[in-house]
């Protein structure tokens, strides 16, 4: 009983981590790519910084190096910005989702 309890608790914690970090920071870079034309190069900076350090969390170095670099490049050139941003949303959908749990009912006391 207590192993399948644990096992629940780690699908569990694992899923809330993956809601935490990945889908929080796809969220946001789809809100800033869709409303860039209202942000000025500080907002999108500081966006993209945050979002640089939620994907960092999640473990995905590549995708947070790219939106990190993006980052920077806003501050100096728009066009620099779009293709390090279309790189990193390209990395960023390449990234394997975890493994729900199989359908099978669990009890728990």
């Amino acid at each position: 009983m207590e192993l399948s309890r644990q096992k629940l608790r780690e699908q569990t914690l694992g899923r809330f981590k993956y809601l935490k970090t990945c889908v929080l920071a796809r969220e946001l870079c789809l809100l800033v790519r869709t409303n860039r034309v209202a942000f000025n190069a500080k907002d999108a900076h500081d966006c993209c910084a945050f979002i640089s350090h939620l994907c960092a969390e999640a473990g995905c170095k590549e995708q947070s190096d790219l939106c990190g670099k993006a980052s920077e490049a806003i501050l100096h050139s728009e066009e620099e910005y779009l293709d390090i941003c279309a790189q990193s949303c390209t990395k960023c959908g390449e990234a394997r989702r975890p493994q729900q749990p199989k359908k099978n009912t669990q009890y728990v006391a």
